[in-house]
C-alpha cells in the first residue's frame, strides 16, 4: 500500500514474527517497498527503479523532463517521495539516501547490521522499519534541506507497518494491532483515539485522515472527512489490495483485476478512465495520483492536480519499464513474478505482494495462560480449570505458534444482509509459474469434485446400466416444477451451493425442499454447479444418519439439475439467530441455553459421522449456521454438501472454498484440506449461538468485525457474561457451567493452527457433559472428564 507521501507498500505483512522463527537476513526489502514515488511542492517528479538491468537505478521525470539516472552506478531497492524530497534504500537495506529536488544526495542512514525494511515520506518526515527485535524498529527523520532525527513517542516498540502523511505520522503496534500516532498532537491524537476499537492489518495515512485494513478485511477510515475522503464507495471483506491517500482524496486498488477506485477530494477526483487498466501499485501526490500497470509495468497519472500540459505523449509518461517491486534473494510469501529474472537482469527476483495477507495477527495482545484460581464468579469454575489446564497449556503454545498462521478470515460476500445467498469463497490460485492469475479463469473446483463425485458413483452403481444409486428416487422436470408452482417466489425458501431452494409438495402428499441449479444468462459456471450437483448426489446417497438432512431424490433433464431433501420445518439454525423477523423474539424455542446446547451437540454428531463413520470419510467444508437446519421436532441436521471433498489420502493442495467468517485461516492460506476445517467453521458456529452475532458484523462504533475476534479475546479474560446473547437471559445455576464449557470449546475449536483444535470426537463429548449439566442442578463439572484434545 501507498501513503500520498510515501512509496511505501504494505500489502504483505511479515509472516515469520520472532515468536515464530530467527530473523530471517535480509538482502532487499520484499513486499513492503515501493518501487514508484511522487516527489510534490516546488517540482512534480515522478521517480521510479527502472527494470531489466544488472544496476537497479533510479529515473525520475521532472516537469515534462526525463532526467539522467540518479547515481548511475548504484543500485536501489526502494524509493519513496514527499514534499521536495525524494530517498532511496540502496541494495540490501543496510543505507538510506536521500536529496532535494536539485538531487544533492544526503545519506541518513547507513547500519548494515540493522537493515531496513520499508520506507516512507510524509511532507517533510521520512520514516523506516528497521529489522531489529531489541529496540524500537522505527525510526523517523524529519526532511527537507537540514535532515535531523525525530523521536517516536514509544519505548521498545515493534511496528508492523508504518506511514506518514501531512504533519503527521501512524503505525500499527505488532503486539496489540493497534494504531499508534505522532506528529501534529491535536490530529495525531484524534486520530489514534478513532482507531482505539480496532484491530488493524495496516495503516495509510493522508492529509488529515488515515485509512487502513482490519484484520476482518474491511478498509476503514478516521480523520477528517470535509472532501469526503472518508466516505469508501464499496467496502466488502478484502475488496482491495492497495491504499494511496491524498491530501483530501483516496484511491485503491481492487483486489479482483486490478483496477483503481478514487473517492473523495469533494467529487473532482475520477479515475473513470483507468477502470479498463490493471495496476501492480499506485502511489499519491496531494492532489493526483500515479500507478504502475501491469500490463507493461509504465506509469500512468491522474487526477485533477495533474498537470494537463504533460499530456503531450498521452497519458502514460515517457519513463522506462519500471520494476514492479524489488529483486530479493530471499524466498517469497505468495508468489513470483512472471519473468522475474528478465526484469531483475538475473539479480534476484521480485515477489509478488499477497491478495490477501498471509499473516494473522494476534487475537488478543496476550496468549491463553493457565486459568487462575481466583474465585470470582465471572471467572472459569474450578472444576473447569482442573479439566482445562492441559489444555491452557497447549493453548499457549498456540497462541504464539498463532502468529506463524494464516489469516482467517477471507473474501467478500453478503456479510450484513438477511441469509439468501449462499456465499462461496473461491480465491484466485497460483498457476503453474506459481503467479496469481488475477484476470484468467483459474482451474476450476469442479474438476476435483467430478472426479470424486464419479468415483463415488461408480462405487454405487448396481450394475453397468444404473447412473445414479437405487437410494435416490428420480424425479421428472414436470413434477417438481408442479410440486412448487413453477418455482413461485412465494415457495422459494433459501440458497445452497449450486442453487435456489423451494418448498414443494410431491402428488403423494410429501412435503420437501427442493434446489434447483440456476439457470439463464447468469449462469456462466455450469460446469461447477454440475460438479456441486454431482457431489452432493453422491454423498447424500450414500450417507443416512438422523442429523443429516435425507436426500430423497434428484432430476437430470437436459440442462435441469435438481436435488430433492426431505423438507425441514424449523429452517435454518442462521435465520432463528440473525433474521430480523425473529430477532426481536425473545420467546423463540431456540432462545433456552439448553436448547442451544441441544443444537450443537446435534450437528457435531452429524459432523462426527461424516469424520469417523462415512466410509470414506467426508470433510464437509462449509460448515455455518445457515448449513444447520431444524426439523419439525427440533432436530438439527446438517445440509448442503455440494462443497463437500473426501478426506484426503494425503496432504496434496485443494483449492480452498466455504463462506466468508467460516472459512479455515490454514485451510485458506496453504490449500491443504484437513477434519479440522470442519471444525473451525463448527467453532464459528458455537460463538454464535453463545452470543447471537453473525459470523461478520458491525459493532456499535459501524466497524465489521468476526465473532471471533468479539468473543475470543472475553472468553480468555473469563469475562464470558459480558458477550452471551442477551435474547436468553442469564444461565440459570444449572446451565452456568454448562456454557461455560461450550465457550471454551469454542475458543478452542477457532485455533489458527489445526493441530491446536479439538477432534470432533472431542468436542461431542463436551458438548453431551454441557447437555447432561443442564439436566443436573447438583452435578459438578469436575466429575467428568473434558475432552478438548487435538492431534
Amino acid at each position: 500500500m501507498t501513503t500520498p507521501f510515501s512509496a511505501v507498500i504494505a500489502i504483505t505483512l511479515l509472516f515469520f514474527a520472532s515468536v515464530c522463527s530467527p530473523p530471517q537476513p535480509v538482502h532487499a526489502l520484499g513486499g513492503s517497498a515501493a518501487t514508484l514515488a511522487v516527489v510534490y511542492g516546488s517540482a512534480t517528479t515522478i521517480c521510479s527503479i527502472i527494470a531489466q538491468q544488472s544496476i537497479q537505478q533510479i529515473q525520475c521525470w521532472q516537469n515534462g523532463t526525463l532526467l539522467p539516472p540518479i547515481l548511475p552506478t548504484t543500485s536501489f531497492d526502494a524509493v519513496a517521495g514527499g514534499r521536495d524530497t525524494i530517498c532511496g534504500i540502496r541494495s540490501g537495506g543496510f543505507s538510506l539516501l536521500c536529496w532535494n529536488t536539485t538531487f544533492n544526495p544526503k545519506r541518513i542512514y547507513n547500519n548494515a547490521s540493522a537493515t531496513l525494511t520499508s520506507l516512507t515520506i510524509g511532507d517533510t518526515q521520512i520514516c523506516a522499519l528497521r529489522n531489529v527485535t531489541t529496540a524500537d524498529n522505527a525510526i523517523c527523520w524529519r526532511g527537507n534541506n537540514n535532515v535531523s532525527s525525530s523521536r517516536i513517542p514509544t519505548g521498545n516498540s515493534q511496528f508492523r507497518v508504518v506511514s506518514s502523511g501531512l504533519g503527521l505520522s501512524c503505525g500499527v503496534l505488532e503486539s496489540n494491532n493497534r494504531v499508534l500516532c505522532w506528529g501534529d498532537e491535536g490530529i495525531s491524537l484524534s486520530i489514534q483515539s478513532e482507531f482505539e476499537n480496532s484491530s488493524m492489518l495496516n495503516i495509510q495515512v493522508g492529509g488529515r485522515f488515515a485509512c487502513g485494513m482490519n484484520n476482518t478485511g474491511f478498509i476503514v477510515c478516521k480523520g477528517n472527512n470535509d472532501n469526503g475522503q472518508l466516505n469508501v464507495p464499496t467496502n466488502t471483506a478484502y475488496e482491495y489490495r492497495g491504499l494511496a491517500l491524498g491530501a483530501n482524496h483516496c484511491c485503491a486498488i481492487r483486489r479482483l483485476n486490478h483496477t483503481v477506485v478514487c473517492w473523495g477530494g469533494n467529487g473532482e477526483f475520477s479515475s473513470n478512465f483507468t477502470e479498463l487498466i490493471a495496476f501492480e501499485s499506485i502511489v499519491a501526490g496531494l492532489d493526483f495520483t500515479c500507478g504502475l500497470t501491469t500490463s507493461n509495468f509504465s506509469v500512468i497519472c491522474w487526477g485533477p492536480g495533474w498537470p494537463n500540459q504533460y499530456y503531450n505523449s498521452g497519458i502514460f509518461l515517457p519513463l522506462q519499464k519500471s520494476l514492479p517491486g524489488p529483486c530479493v534473494d530471499t524466498v517469497c510469501e505468495c508468489n513470483i513474478y512472471p519473468e522475474s529474472q528478465i526484469l531483475c537482469s538475473g539479480n534476484g527476483h521480485i515477489c509478488r505482494p499477497c491478495d490477501i495477507p498471509i499473516s494473522l495477527p494476534p487475537i488478543s495482545p496476550t496468549s491463553p495462560t493457565v486459568i487462575s484460581p481466583s474465585p470470582s464468579p465471572s471467572k472459569p469454575s474450578r472444576g473447569l480449570r482442573r479439566g482445562l489446564l492441559a489444555f491452557a497449556i497447549v493453548g499457549s503454545v498456540g497462541g504464539l505458534a498463532g502468529i506463524c498462521s494464516l489469516i482467517y478470515c477471507l473474501w467478500t460476500g453478503v456479510c450484513f444482509g438477511k441469509k439468501k445467498i449462499h456465499n462461496s469463497v473461491q480465491p484466485t490460485i497460483t498457476g503453474s509459474n506459481g503467479a496469481l492469475q488475477g484476470q484468467s479463469s483459474p482451474l476450476s473446483r469442479s474438476s476435483t469434485l467430478r472426479r470424486q463425485g464419479s468415483r463415488l458413483m461408480r462405487r454405487q452403481r448396481s450394475g453397468p446400466s444404473s447412473k445414479h444409486t437405487d437410494r435416490a428416487e428420480e424425479f421428472l422436470f414436470s413434477d417438481l416444477a408442479a410440486a412448487t408452482n413453477n418455482f413461485s417466489l412465494e415457495n422459494k425458501i433459501g440458497a445452497g451451493s449450486f442453487g435456489i431452494v423451494y418448498k414443494g409438495k410431491l402428488p403423494d402428499g410429501r412435503e420437501v425442499a427442493i434446489k434447483r441449479s440456476e439457470t439463464g444468462p447468469k449462469t456462466n459456471k455450469f460446469q461447477e454447479k454440475e460438479s456441486a450437483f454431482e457431489s452432493e448426489l453422491a454423498f447424500l446417497s450414500r450417507l443416512h444418519h438422523k442429523h443429516l438432512v435425507r436426500l430423497v431424490g434428484y432430476c437430470e433433464e437436459r440442462d435441469e439439475r435438481l436435488l430433492v431433501y426431505e423438507y425441514m420445518k424449523n429452517g435454518a439454525l442462521h435465520d432463528h439467530l440473525h433474521d430480523m423477523n425473529n430477532v426481536e423474539k425473545s420467546s423463540s424455542v431456540v432462545n433456552s441455553w439448553k436448547m442451544r446446547i441441544k443444537i450443537s451437540l446435534d450437528a457435531a454428531r452429524g459432523i462426527e459421522y461424516l469424520h469417523n463413520y462415512a466410509v470414506p470419510p467426508i470433510i464437509h467444508r462449509d460448515i455455518k449456521s445457515s448449513n444447520i437446519l431444524l426439523d419439525e421436532n427440533w432436530t438439527a441436521r446438517v445440509s448442503d454438501f455440494g462443497l463437500s471433498l473426501l478426506v484426503p489420502d494425503s496432504e496434496q493442495p485443494t483449492k480452498a472454498a466455504g463462506t466468508v467468517g467460516y472459512i479455515d485461516p490454514e485451510y485458506y492460506g496453504l490449500n491443504v484440506l484437513t477434519a479440522k476445517t470442519d471444525v473451525y467453521g463448527f467453532g464459528v458456529v458455537l460463538l454464535e449461538l453463545l452470543t447471537g452475532k453473525r459470523a461478520i458484523f458491525k459493532t456499535d462504533e459501524n466497524a465489521p468485525t468476526s465473532v471471533v475476534e468479539y468473543a475470543v479475546p472475553a472468553i480468555m479474560a473469563g469475562e464470558l457474561d459480558k458477550i452471551l446473547d442477551r435474547r436468553v437471559g442469564p444461565p440459570e445455576p444449572n446451565e452456568s457451567e454448562a456454557v461455560e464449557l461450550v465457550a471454551y470449546t469454542a475458543m478452542h475449536c477457532v485455533h489458527l493452527e489445526g493441530k491446536d483444535r479439538p477432534t470432533i470426537t472431542d468436542i461431542v463429548a463436551n458438548l453431551e457433559r454441557a447437555l447432561a449439566l443442564c439436566d443436573d442442578s447438583h452435578g459438578s463439572i469436575s466429575s467428568g472428564p473434558i475432552s478438548i484434545l487435538s492431534d
